[in-house]
């Protein structure tokens, strides 16, 4: 028997048309959770606590970009225990370490109770910090290791023990990020354990700082408790933002065409680079203790 279509050849001379077929509906790609959103996205998925350190840290910023507008019309010292510097550069470090730690510990794995909680106490602790220092700025009186008057006094310590929070704090985090392999593209794991290793060696000498000053403040020697937290300041500074700087050159080397190889190099070159920056203050430190 002949197939229909070959008689409908027979009779028109052409094939028959083909039955029309429906088209099928592909679904679009789900995102993974390591691949790029954009900002309005993203801030429609954080969570209300994410959106409360990122609106903080945005507000500290803010107000370190406010007191250098400050400083650079009422003018003074730069350096020194009472200097416009403070606030600027604490309300700068504080906001963007603020914003970095809330964006680099969605790729730790730890639980997200425990995470909100650790974000929402470091928040409230950035701002006791920077508040702190800004309040005695305005007062013209040092921030940090002043006993001169009952009020200062709770200052200083108030911050003391707020640094104290700080370092227990971003240790859980460092040891969560050495505990499990963080999430996240390719070079991810090593920047975070880095940039966590390193900012610990900033707490540490923060809290050096801190406490050699109490000593000699409480011993009577004020002049001296400001001078000695100078020869750790280089080392404190170049280690407080690797763990901001080191996960953001990895995120923007995951949106190049560069093989995963590439980029893994890159992240070791940088983490090597800011090691021996790190090193290089250390020894510093310890030349001019």
């Amino acid at each position: 028997m002949d197939h229909p279509q070959s008689r409908a050849e027979h009779r028109g001379g052409r094939p028959a048309p083909a039955l029309a077929t429906p088209p099928v509906a592909v679904p679009a790609p789900r995102r993974g959770p390591g691949e790029d959103r954009s900002v309005r996205a993203a801030w429609r998925a954080a969570r209300p606590a994410e959106r409360l350190c990122h609106v903080t840290g945005a507000v500290l910023t803010l107000s370190g970009l406010a007191h250098l507008v400050v400083f650079a019309v009422d003018g003074g010292p730069w350096d020194g225990p009472v200097s416009w510097r403070k606030p600027a550069t604490f309300g700068l470090s504080f906001g963007l370490t603020l914003i970095a730690l809330t964006w680099v510990t969605s790729y730790l794995r730890v639980g997200a109770r425990l995470r909100t909680v650790l974000l929402v106490v470091f928040a409230a602790d950035c701002v006791v910090e920077v508040g702190g220092i800004t309040l005695q700025a305005w007062r013209r009186v040092p921030s940090h290791l002043d006993m001169e008057t009952p009020f200062d006094t709770a200052v200083s310590m108030t911050l003391a023990v707020g640094g104290g929070v700080l370092v227990v704090l971003l240790t859980v985090f460092a040891v969560a990020s050495f505990q499990n392999r963080p999430t996240g593209p390719a070079g991810m794991p090593l920047a975070l354990r880095s940039g966590f290793a390193i900012l610990l060696v900033a707490l540490l000498s923060g809290a050096a700082m801190i406490a050699r000053g109490v000593v000699l403040t409480r011993t009577g020697h004020q002049q001296a408790a400001y001078r000695s937290t100078a020869p750790l300041k280089p080392l404190h500074g170049v280690s407080l933002h690797a763990v901001l700087v080191l996960p953001l050159l990895t995120r923007s080397l995951a949106r190049t065409a560069w093989s995963e190889r590439t980029r893994l190099r890159i992240v070791y070159a940088a983490v090597g680079c800011w090691t021996a920056a790190v090193l290089g203050a250390a020894a510093w430190a310890v030349l001019t203790w």
